[in-house]
Protein backbone atom coordinates (compact mmCIF):
# COMPACT_ATOMS: atom_id res chain seq x y z
CA UNK A 1 0.00 0.00 0.00
CA UNK A 2 1.00 3.42 -0.48
CA UNK A 3 -0.15 7.01 1.03
CA UNK A 4 1.37 10.47 0.39
CA UNK A 5 0.35 13.22 2.66
CA UNK A 6 0.92 17.06 0.96
CA UNK A 7 1.50 19.44 4.01
CA UNK A 8 2.07 22.78 3.21
CA UNK A 9 4.44 22.96 5.94
CA UNK A 10 6.00 20.57 8.61
CA UNK A 11 4.00 22.91 11.32
CA UNK A 12 0.86 20.45 10.13
CA UNK A 13 2.03 17.27 11.58
CA UNK A 14 0.08 16.41 14.09
CA UNK A 15 -0.33 13.35 16.43
CA UNK A 16 -3.58 13.06 14.26
CA UNK A 17 -1.91 11.90 11.05
CA UNK A 18 0.34 9.57 13.02
CA UNK A 19 -2.14 8.04 14.72
CA UNK A 20 -3.75 7.68 11.09
CA UNK A 21 -0.77 6.01 9.71
CA UNK A 22 -0.86 3.48 12.76
CA UNK A 23 -4.39 3.00 12.02
CA UNK A 24 -3.89 2.04 8.21
CA UNK A 25 -0.64 0.18 8.70
CA UNK A 26 -0.73 -1.60 11.52
CA UNK A 27 1.75 -4.04 12.13
CA UNK A 28 3.30 -3.76 8.72
CA UNK A 29 6.68 -2.34 8.45
CA UNK A 30 6.67 0.86 7.00
CA UNK A 31 9.58 3.58 5.41
CA UNK A 32 8.90 7.19 5.92
CA UNK A 33 10.29 9.16 3.47
CA UNK A 34 10.05 13.34 4.01
CA UNK A 35 10.76 15.90 1.16
CA UNK A 36 10.78 18.83 0.73
CA UNK A 37 7.93 19.50 -1.95
CA UNK A 38 8.67 21.75 -5.25
CA UNK A 39 6.70 23.76 -6.59
CA UNK A 40 5.57 22.88 -10.66
CA UNK A 41 7.16 25.57 -12.22
CA UNK A 42 10.63 25.37 -10.03
CA UNK A 43 10.31 21.83 -11.13
CA UNK A 44 9.77 22.13 -14.52
CA UNK A 45 12.79 24.91 -14.92
CA UNK A 46 15.28 22.55 -13.53
CA UNK A 47 15.82 20.93 -16.85
CA UNK A 48 17.20 23.19 -19.34
CA UNK A 49 15.04 22.26 -22.57
CA UNK A 50 11.85 23.07 -20.54
CA UNK A 51 13.32 26.49 -18.63
CA UNK A 52 13.73 27.60 -22.75
CA UNK A 53 10.22 26.41 -23.38
CA UNK A 54 8.91 28.46 -20.95
CA UNK A 55 10.35 31.16 -21.52
CA UNK A 56 9.54 31.50 -24.91
CA UNK A 57 6.25 30.27 -24.26
CA UNK A 58 6.03 33.29 -21.70
CA UNK A 59 7.72 35.84 -24.45
CA UNK A 60 4.46 34.72 -26.33
CA UNK A 61 2.10 35.60 -24.28
CA UNK A 62 3.33 38.71 -23.60
CA UNK A 63 2.95 39.24 -27.20
CA UNK A 64 -0.44 38.15 -27.43
CA UNK A 65 0.32 35.42 -29.49
CA UNK A 66 -1.37 31.90 -28.11
CA UNK A 67 -1.50 28.58 -29.72
CA UNK A 68 -5.59 27.37 -29.18
CA UNK A 69 -5.63 23.26 -29.07
CA UNK A 70 -8.98 21.77 -29.53
CA UNK A 71 -9.46 18.24 -27.15
CA UNK A 72 -9.43 16.08 -30.38
CA UNK A 73 -5.39 17.31 -31.31
CA UNK A 74 -4.78 16.29 -27.16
Amino acid sequence: MYTTYHLSSAQEITPDILESIKATFKSKPITITVEEEIDTTTHLASSSANKAMLEKSLKQAKKGKFIELKSKDL
